[in-house]
């Protein structure tokens, strides 16, 4: 299969209205799912669930995303990512309103299915969008629209907090980001990169191999992602168990890792110019390594903190820059090619938090997060044998 794309006539004026479009697309997807991250907490206690009832109902999300993976990636390809874009981001937050209206626990797993399954559709979208406007500049500049979607969910978090202050219920929290993402949409939607993957040769297989390197880049990927599950998942935890902070603090190791994962993502495009993205992956690899185990063998307040703040500063280029270099794979389609990689990588959302879990009740919490940080080592490795990051 080959495919022919059809890019925006470039001027410094389109240029940068087209990033500033791709970003604020990043922004109501991440916005989006922080909202429904900040009132878990309400229709948790609405739907009188059980911490081990919710940790299941919990998997459909990430359930909806894994099965639509491969057809997400042939709905961008056949019709573009822009047309996908437009459709699936007003549905995106229809489904988030709807989690509001949940009355049972089977209703909430099944609407988060669905939540799931349209988030994966705008992420292989607006991934690929953000691939095809990187292309149209001279420099990388992935790295700075996931730091939008990291800004997004500071936003999110903050509104979450504001809106259950002043106890409004989840579902209208919920209807406004639905006004604000139509808006957003509606604003900005003719400035996309109006790029078309039109069919040349045969018909598409809705299950494809995945390319050598394409699955290099999906395990980098998935530790990095298994990385960031440690600490969104369990950084309250490790605080709180092991670093033994006081209860106004536990939520320190969680906002500092954010912080520098957000300021990374804008300061990692420079880096990425200056260095390359081999060495620049190889670089963040050992910056997990060193946060991680900074954090186990020094559990105090400040260091941890320290070490925290490196794993952020760590993960934040590795995500952008994957799906920066699967999307210029020359053997797949740009949205095929983000779909493999976000199947594999996605899976350290799955199981790296659990994994945390099992080793935590055998041993302690620490010789868990000591695992976590040899991934750091092995994205080092890794990056230096794929062909994909160039020098």
């Amino acid at each position: 299969m080959e495919v022919s794309v059809t890019q925006a006539p470039v001027t410094g004026v389109n240029l940068a209205r087209i990033r500033l479009a791709v970003s604020l697309f990043y922004f109501g997807q991440g916005i989006s799912f922080a909202s429904w991250a900040s009132r878990i907490p309400d229709i948790k206690s609405h739907l009188h669930l059980s911490d081990a009832m919710l940790g299941s109902i919990l998997l459909a999300l990430p359930l909806g995303q894994l099965c639509t993976m491969p057809l997400s990636g042939r709905l961008v390809t056949r019709f573009g990512s822009r047309a996908v874009l437009t459709v699936v981001a007003p549905l995106y937050v229809v489904a988030l309103s709807s989690l509001g209206l949940a009355t049972a626990a089977w209703n909430l797993a099944l609407l988060l299915f669905v939540f799931g399954v349209v988030g994966n559709m705008c992420n292989i979208a607006v991934n690929t969008q953000g691939v095809e406007a990187e292309k149209l500049y001279s420099r990388p500049i992935m790295t700075s629209f996931h730091g939008a979607w990291s800004i997004a969910g500071f936003s999110g978090a903050l509104i979450g907090l504001l809106m259950m202050n002043l106890h409004v219920l989840p579902f209208f929290h919920f209807l406004c980001i639905v006004a604000l993402v139509w808006v957003n949409v509606l604003l900005n939607y003719r400035y996309l990169v109006p790029g078309k993957g039109e069919h040349t040769v045969g018909r598409s297989k809705l299950f494809v191999k995945p390319e050598g390197a394409l699955l290099q880049l999906g395990i980098i990927g998935f530790c990095s992602m298994a990385s960031e599950g440690a600490m969104f998942d369990w950084s309250g935890v490790y605080f709180k168990e092991i670093v033994q902070a006081p209860s106004s603090l536990v939520v320190l190791g969680y906002a500092s890792f954010m912080v520098m994962m957000a300021t990374g993502r804008f300061a990692g495009d420079s880096l990425i110019q200056k260095l390359g993205r081999k060495r620049t992956m190889q670089f963040s690899g050992l910056v997990i390594f060193t946060g991680m185990f900074t954090a186990v063998l020094f559990p105090y307040i400040i260091s941890a903190t320290i070490g925290f703040m490196l794993v952020g500063l760590g993960v934040s280029s590795i995500v952008p820059t994957v799906y920066s270099s699967a999307g210029r794979n020359k053997k797949v389609s740009a949205g095929m090619a983000l779909a493999m990689v976000s199947s594999v990588s996605y899976l350290g959302f799955l199981m790296g938090p659990p994994l945390i879990g099992y080793v935590s009740a055998l041993f302690n919490l620490r010789y868990s997060y000591g695992i976590i940080g040899c991934f750091g080592l092995l994205v080092t490795g890794m990056a230096a044998k794929v062909k994909a990051f160039g020098e």
